[in-house]
């Protein structure tokens, strides 16, 4: 005799329930969610192609093995990968499939009447009983009513429950979650985000050839960016003359648009963009352009006017490249800008104050190969000069002429640059939204306590509570409460 039971197999619908079950368990949302946030870890060590494509580059010359294989795991682009997506949609998938049951459910639980009072109560927590004088239900019923107890009443005594926000700000905060994600995804797909550096009296036309990068989301029509011309006119900053810490950054544009074709002065500050239709653009960081003029060896103008540097520290010391393709032999100088020049203890020069009182130019002059026409991408701010030879070396006040063999450079002034963000982000606000309800949320579900109360009176008068999730308070509470039923102080 065979007395094995014999299991019915799973089946294909049986797998799926199965499979539906344990995806939308909040075991498996909570998982996913660690995964995410291990996944976008190498987002933020490894240079991204969409953020730094000059790093990524820089990383398969250096080395080009290692990068190879990088890349075959999208590691370059993490957050536009298959398995990141993957994590993501499952993520998504995850949460809704959890939330929303358990939102049903606790939207008919929070409309039904309390459960009947126990057969036993003094099995239930913090039970006590008395001989009472027959006004206790009376008692007890006003009391529920002042502390907003739900009551239901039936053969002498009374069932009272409180505490559903507890659930429900516990549901609005993973809802809120779900929002988020929408729109982290509604602005990766349909957003995009441009920078543009452009010095004190240049123009920006809003069109793809402008930007310095740019960005599209998967589903972004190039046909969709905000018609708008914009004029640097002045930029002023100004600075804690103890700390050098900067105080205010003014931004004074001539924006001309389908809203305003005559034009219209506007101001942008750090926290305060131009908004034009849902687009915003951003101040975002600042700082100096010398204008210098290169001269060949016959004399003639090679190359004339501002090169931006690029700050590296809050003094605005700043390094730049000053190419020359086009002069005969071709040039290029590697600099180091100074806005107040000073001497460090160890001889090199400092800035120290991020205005321009007293600026230097230091260049390092270079001639031969560029490199511009070998095809590989190259920094507008550096230079390799590997396959180059050094030809002089100066530092240079406004005015003064820096002269090598083969040419001569002029240090002629500089005028400040600023680094415009211009971002089209549809979903911020769903994102905003969701992060203000999972607060609340989240305090809602933490300081509320859900709890329920019995009184029977009949040959004696019986109390007792339970306490969801064993939250503490319940004790003190009933205790206050059986001191409103005695009529003691």
């Amino acid at each position: 005799m065979n007395d094995r039971i014999q299991l019915p197999e799973l089946g294909s619908v049986g797998f799926l329930r199965y499979g539906w079950r344990q995806l939308t368990s909040m075991r498996t949302a909570l998982i996913l969610l660690m995964l995410l946030g291990i996944a976008a870890v190498p987002g933020s060590l490894i240079p991204q192609r969409t953020q730094n494509p000059m790093a990524v580059s820089a990383s398969f010359k250096s080395a080009p093995g290692l990068s190879r294989w990088m890349d075959q795991f999208s590691l370059f682009d993490v957050y536009g990968s298959a398995w990141f997506s993957a994590i993501y949609i499952l993520l998504f998938i995850s949460l809704i499939g959890c939330v929303l049951p358990r939102t049903f459910e606790h939207f008919y639980a929070i409309r039904a009447i309390p459960p009947v009072t126990p057969k036993n109560l003094d099995r239930m927590e913090f039970y006590s009983t008395w001989l009472g004088n027959g006004e206790e239900l009376k008692l007890a019923r006003a009391w529920f009513k002042s502390k907003h107890f739900r009551i239901r009443e039936i053969d002498g005594s009374i069932s009272a429950e409180k505490g559903f926000t507890r659930e429900t700000g516990n549901l609005f905060f993973h809802l809120a979650l779900i929002l988020i994600l929408l729109g982290i995804s509604f602005s990766s797909l349909f957003g995009m985000r441009g920078e543009a550096i452009l010095n004190v009296g240049e123009r920006f036309v809003n069109t793809p050839t402008s930007y310095d990068s740019l960005a599209y989301g998967k589903l972004f029509k190039e046909g969709k960016l905000v018609d708008f011309t914009l004029k640097i006119n002045s930029f002023a900053a100004s600075y804690n003359l103890e700390t050098n810490a900067p105080q205010d950054y003014i931004l004074n544009v001539a924006l001309k648009s389908k809203d305003w074709p005559n034009g219209q002065r506007r101001v942008i500050k750090v926290n305060s963009p131009l908004t034009i239709g849902n687009t915003k653009i951003y101040l975002q960081a600042n700082g100096f352009s010398p204008i210098v003029t290169v001269r060949d060896s016959k004399g003639n103008v090679a190359m004339q006017g501002p090169i931006p540097f690029l700050p590296q520290d809050a003094n605005l010391r700043s390094i730049g490249a000053i190419k020359v393709p086009d002069a005969d032999p071709p040039v290029g100088f590697v600099g180091s800008f100074v806005p107040t020049y000073q001497r460090s203890v160890g001889g090199g020069a400092i800035s120290v104050f991020p205005k321009a009182l007293d600026p230097r130019l230091l260049l390092s002059a270079y001639s031969g190969d560029l490199g511009l026409d070998s095809g590989v991408p190259q920094s507008f701010y550096r230079i390799d000069t590997t396959a180059m030879k050094q030809i002089g070396l100066k530092a240079l006040k406004p005015g003064e002429v820096f002269t090598y063999p083969g040419g001569s450079i002029t240090f002629e002034g500089l005028v400040p640059w600023v680094n415009l963000a211009i971002v089209d982000d549809p979903g911020k606000n769903f994102a905003l939204l969701g992060a203000i309800v999972a607060i609340l949320g989240l305090l809602a579900s933490l300081f509320t306590r859900r709890r329920r109360i019995w009184i029977r009176v009949g040959d004696v008068v019986e109390v007792a509570g339970l306490a969801k999730n064993a939250t503490p308070g319940l004790e003190q509470e009933l205790a206050i409460f059986i001191t409103q039923l005695k009529g003691e102080k």
